[in-house]
């Protein structure tokens, strides 16, 4: 088990999606950049040019401004491939990523095994969330991302803010109710949301992959190590407001870490998310082309904090005198998971071999909706599955997407 009182384990965590790291290591295993190979159909045009459109479906590009000024960019696919069905009887879904990445995570695999275009195929109405941070969703009306204050937020603003924007913009295109998909972080920010009830009226069901709440066992070395060598609140202190993997740092820290403690880094990938069973190294090389994200130190931070307490509480800022002065309390306000309504039609799927959404971490969110009615409530547990499998598994469809499709349309 992670030491309870680590406080740079948040940092970890916002790390091990990244994958970039396989550059400063040098690493060559199964998740490696394929010597020679350039990268392949990069985002500079945007999601929809480079990642649907390819595949022939119809995308829209929104831009969705949040309360706090922040400008978030975010993709529809309003229908499949034939644009068979009647338009005005599709449901919405909305697709979020999890840490560290944006909305291109979902379509690196061919057509036929990416969820959004698996979804629009069945009928839907497919939306992706792009958070703050992201690379199309560096902008503010106020701000510029050069300055600190752009960087100002955590996890607690993307339930505040990020998700209400996007559900107030799909709603009010479409005046549906909305299916809400999150992976690893996105499920996280989904469960605290509708436990403040503020979405659920919008809210047609939930469907969690990989899901994330409680994080105290998760299991990699690496974590622990890190977790007793670094210190999130450090990185704040030296004046790094943004986080970007991309700088360089988190690879030289991980490399030096691996040849201290002598971890065998080879396969980086599986050594931090758990053995992926069923990864395309093509899917894994257009992966690296696009991806890492930048987020918010203060966001590790927050992330540390909830490793640390064991609970999910807002940020705390670290005294009673500034919690009272942002909360009116001397502690952070506690997110409460089972306060969300009991009868909101729930799916669960997470691994048997997921390093982050560890299966003793997710028992325990489950347990948090033991009074959930039962008929309202899924869980799918697959026993080869570990963390990066949920969205670029070649197999996924079948073992995952199907019964997700199957979940949103009884609920129709």
């Amino acid at each position: 088990m992670v030491p309870s009182g680590s406080i740079g384990l948040a940092l970890w965590f916002l790390i091990f999606f990244s994958l970039s790291l396989t550059n400063p290591l040098e690493a060559r295993g199964h998740f490696g950049r394929l010597a020679g190979k350039p990268p392949q159909r990069t985002a500079s045009d945007g999601i929809c040019a480079s990642s649907v459109h390819i595949f022939g479906y119809k995308c829209e590009e929104h831009d969705v401004v949040t309360q706090d000024g922040y400008i978030l960019n975010m993709q529809r696919i309003p229908e499949g491939r034939t644009g068979a069905g009647n338009p005005a009887k599709r449901q919405p879904v909305l697709i979020q990523h999890g840490i560290l990445v944006d909305g291109i995570s979902w379509l690196l695999n061919p057509a036929d095994q990416n969820l959004p275009l698996i979804l629009a195929d069945q009928g839907f109405d497919v939306w992706m969330g792009n958070t703050r941070g992201t690379r199309f969703s560096k902008r503010h009306k106020y701000l510029n991302a050069n300055q600190p204050a752009f960087w100002n937020w955590t996890w607690d603003e993307l339930v505040s803010y990020d998700l209400p924007a996007m559900f107030d913009h799909i709603h009010g295109l479409t005046g549906q109710k909305i299916h809400y998909l999150g992976h690893s972080l996105g499920t996280l920010i989904g469960f605290t949301s509708f436990s403040e009830k503020g979405l659920v009226d919008k809210l047609k069901s939930a469907a969690m992959l990989s899901p994330i709440a409680y994080l105290s066992h998760m299991t990699t070395v690496l974590v622990d190590i890190a977790a007793r060598s670094f210190l999130a609140e450090a990185i704040a202190i030296i004046g790094l407001a943004e986080f970007n993997p991309k700088s360089g740092i988190v690879g030289k820290l991980i490399k030096g870490i691996c040849h201290d403690a002598n971890i065998d880094c080879y396969d980086l990938l599986a050594v931090i998310t758990g053995k992926n069973c069923c990864l395309n190294a093509s899917t894994i090389d257009l992966f690296l082309a696009n991806e890492p994200q930048s987020t918010s130190t203060k966001n590790m931070i927050h992330l540390s904090q909830t490793v640390r307490d064991k609970v999910l509480r807002k940020y705390n800022y670290g005294s009673s005198d500034r919690n009272m002065k942002h909360y009116g309390q001397a502690l952070p306000p506690v997110y409460n998971i089972s306060a969300i309504p009991h009868d909101l039609p729930l799916f669960f799927s997470y691994g048997g071999l997921d390093r982050l959404a560890d299966v003793t971490d997710v028992k325990y969110l489950l347990d948090q909706f033991k009074f959930h009615n039962s008929d309202k409530m899924d869980v799918q547990f697959v026993k080869e599955y570990a963390h990066a499998d949920f969205i670029m598994a070649v197999n996924a469809k079948d073992v995952v997407y199907n019964q997700v499709v199957t979940f949103f349309k009884r609920q129709a």
